[in-house]
């Protein structure tokens, strides 16, 4: 393991402890409107909000980081293999 591996892994560990203590802290209730898409306001705890709010951060963060799946020409990787016969 690497320092960089490590240092997401304790990175996510922060942020999940966060997230605790958000839920413990914060039990109030809150609205929540988005008039084009949901017409009703929504009345949750403020820990489920701001839980959904990451959640959805983490999953836009994961989609514009994943790799478009091309093998081969991009960046780095040192040049082509030769055969030999």
């Amino acid at each position: 393991m690497n320092a960089k591996q490590l240092s997401k892994i304790v990175f996510i560990i922060v942020l999940l402890f966060l997230l605790v203590l958000i839920g413990l802290n914060n039990k109030q209730m809150v609205g929540f409107t988005l008039p084009p898409i949901i017409t009703k306001s929504v009345q949750q705890p403020a820990a489920i909000m701001y839980f959904a709010f990451f959640a959805v951060g983490v999953l836009a963060g994961a989609v514009l980081t994943t790799g478009t799946g091309l093998k081969g020409g991009g960046r780095g990787g040192g040049g082509t293999k030769s055969s030999k016969s």
